[in-house]
Formats: C-alpha cells, sequence, structure tokens
C-alpha cells in the first residue's frame, strides 16, 4: 500500500460480520471502482474461525489487486500471509510486527488525533499513520475527534502515507482530501449501502470533486 499526493484511495474496513452473503457484498463493493485495501476486522472469534472466513475475501481482494489487512492480530496476519497487520495502540509495536510478518508487509498503526503517536509509529517503521475518528461513525465510538488541519502537517512534514478515519462519507470526505489525505477508511457508508459498488463509485466522484483524483 504506497501513496502518491494526489491521488487520494479508498481503504475499506470489514463488518464485524463477514460470514453469510458477505463475500458477494465485497465482490460487488470491488466492482464498483479501484481499492486500494481492504481490513479484515473481526472480534470475539477463535483464530481457526478467522481464518475460514477470510479465506474467500482474501482470495477476492487478490483478483482485484486490493491489499489484504488484518486488523489487531499480528498471529492471524502471519498464518493467513496476508499482505499486512493494521495495529492500534495495544496490540505491539511495528517493529515487533515487522519481525513477525517480513520486510514486505504493509504496518498500520491507529495514531487518534496524537502528533506524537504518528510520529512514534513512523520512527518504528509503520507504513502509514491512521488518524480519527474525523466524524461521528456507526462502527467505532471514539472519543477523538481530529480536524483536517492534522493531516494537512503531516502532509508538510513526512512521507509517510496518512489515512483519515470515522464517518466518513461521500458526502463529508472533501475537507480531508483536500487536506491531503492519502486513504480515505471506510466502513458503514459503503457496507450499510443497498449497492455497496454504487458506493464505491459515489466515493471516487466525491474524491475527483475535491480534486484528490
Amino acid at each position: 500500500m504506497t501513496a502518491t499526493n494526489p491521488p487520494t484511495q479508498l481503504y475499506l474496513i470489514s463488518p464485524l460480520d463477514v460470514g453469510g452473503d458477505f463475500p458477494a457484498r465485497l465482490e460487488t463493493a470491488l466492482a464498483g471502482g479501484p481499492v486500494a485495501a481492504f481490513q479484515l476486522r473481526v472480534k470475539g472469534i477463535d483464530q481457526h474461525e478467522a481464518a475460514r472466513l477470510a479465506a474467500p475475501l482474501q482470495e477476492i481482494c487478490a483478483a482485484r489487486e486490493c491489499a489484504f489487512i488484518v486488523n489487531d492480530s499480528v498471529p492471524l496476519a502471519r498464518r493467513l500471509g496476508a499482505d499486512g497487520v493494521h495495529l492500534g495502540q495495544a496490540d505491539g509495536s511495528p517493529r515487533e510486527a515487522r519481525e513477525a510478518l517480513g520486510r514486505e508487509a504493509q504496518i498500520g498503526v491507529t495514531c487518534h488525533a496524537s502528533k506524537h503517536l504518528a510520529m512514534e509509529a513512523g520512527e518504528a517503521g509503520a507504513d502509514y499513520v491512521a488518524f480519527g475518528s474525523f466524524f461521528p461513525s456507526e462502527t467505532k465510538a471514539s472519543e477523538h475527534r481530529p480536524g483536517p488541519e492534522l493531516l494537512a502537517w503531516w502532509q508538510s512534514l513526512f512521507e509517510i502515507p496518512c489515512v483519515a478515519i470515522g464517518g466518513i462519507t461521500p458526502d463529508n470526505c472533501a475537507p480531508l482530501v483536500a487536506a491531503g489525505a492519502d486513504f480515505l477508511a471506510v466502513s458503514h457508508a459503503v457496507w450499510g449501502a443497498a449497492d455497496p459498488g454504487a458506493a464505491v463509485g459515489d466515493f471516487h466522484r466525491a474524491i475527483a470533486a475535491a480534486g484528490g483524483d
């Protein structure tokens, strides 16, 4: 997962339930336009079940050249041979993840609204930093509420890509694109839509209109 400025790219985060017809919904979403990465975010199930659910999703992503990222779990990412892992602040260090997953793995770190945490992540070898939640989120509650100026500050000083996350929709993403977000991480705005592919298309049009494509 790499970025140049522009364009702003899409980064899809899964709902917690990826069983049932979700693989078909993922295929529909990825058919709606380019998606740089897909993050598997499942909670409260064992690694064996997570791996079973991940298998068809990983195949779909590979067919679309979409990076497959695992949330929180370095062991699961290693077991799956995933393209990378996304770490929360309590999920271990990028250095440890790099040792476990190798040089080619994409390692991202949640940095909330903190310049300090982002700089620490960069120094520890993260491939990208994620800021948010920029808006109230249907997916995950957060007391952190950065503004677009945090993205602009990061872009002015660092080459490591930044991801904007939290409650992002086609209607509110323009300031984040204009501020220099390399990636928009989105979940409910796509999976909560009747047609995930159309939602992805809406994002691409919004990004282009904001000058990020």
